[in-house]
């Protein structure tokens, strides 16, 4: 069960798949993560072309990060999606998998395209803040 509460606003549009707000109960640690880029164990970029594959290989290493630190995606407070396009759709596609692997955890997000992000070939990069309370 996540310390995180969702909030949401019947006075703002239903068409935002995700909550415009979240907060953390006092005394929570906050976790800053450094974008999850599509990058495998040593450090190569996969699914080159791919938004989906590359969407998916980032929340995977966002996962991974998350538990290093002692929390999980039910833990996240916010997110941003980079995603290196103009185009809406693929920019959507990127989404999908990423708002998929949430569930019904629909964090505050935004998504952005970008021009270019760090790495060759990299199209997805995923940030992130989370929230927990040591026991």
């Amino acid at each position: 069960m996540s310390n995180v509460t969702l909030i949401r606003s019947a006075a703002l549009s239903d068409v935002a798949e995700y909550a415009y707000a979240a907060t953390a109960p006092a005394g929570s640690r906050f976790i800053f993560l450094a974008g999850a880029c599509p990058l495998d164990e040593d450090g190569s970029t996969v699914a080159i072309g791919d938004y989906a594959g590359q969407a998916a290989k980032a929340v995977e290493n966002l996962r991974t990060a998350l538990t290093a630190a002692g929390a999980t995606l039910e833990d996240v407070i916010s997110t941003r999606v980079l995603v290196a396009s103009t185009r809406q759709e693929d920019l959507g596609t990127a989404w999908r998998v990423v708002r998929d692997s949430f569930g019904e955890h629909d964090v505050p997000s935004t998504l952005m395209g970008v021009t270019v992000l760090g790495y060759q070939d990299q199209l997805v990069e995923i940030e992130a803040v989370a929230a927990v309370l040591d026991s």
